[in-house]
């Protein structure tokens, strides 16, 4: 069986929606093809999940010893994590709620098989 190196970023303050759409777009890809697409995003989520796949790269390369050319995202995906609820001062003495979503962003990166 390869092996799976993983990375978390715990409370992240950003949608798991948001996170999400940025996810979708490297999971299955090779770990340096995943890391350019993300350094040309432009959006909060594309910087967020670049720093959770570079953690993983780096947990990979030195924790496990594993050559970084032979890496790929094998899994990644964000959770819901807590919300903190806010209150904004509305009209006639009303009161608006105000989410400020959060989420777990989690990374998962294994070896290409050599026959493969």
């Amino acid at each position: 069986m390869a092996t799976e190196v993983k990375a978390v970023l715990r409370r992240q303050r950003l949608s798991a929606q948001k996170a999400r759409l940025v996810i979708d777009s490297i999971r299955g890809i090779s770990v340096e093809s995943a890391l350019e697409q993300l350094l040309h995003g432009r959006t909060k989520a594309s910087a967020m999940v670049r720093k959770a796949l570079e953690s993983a790269i780096a947990n990979a390369e030195n924790n496990h010893g594993l050559d970084i050319d032979d890496l790929f995202v094998s899994k990644a995906y964000a959770d819901v994590a807590s919300t903190l609820k806010r209150f904004r001062a509305r009209a006639r003495g009303r009161g608006a709620r105000i989410l400020k979503r959060s989420c777990h962003i989690t990374i998962i990166v294994s070896e290409k098989r050599k026959g493969a």
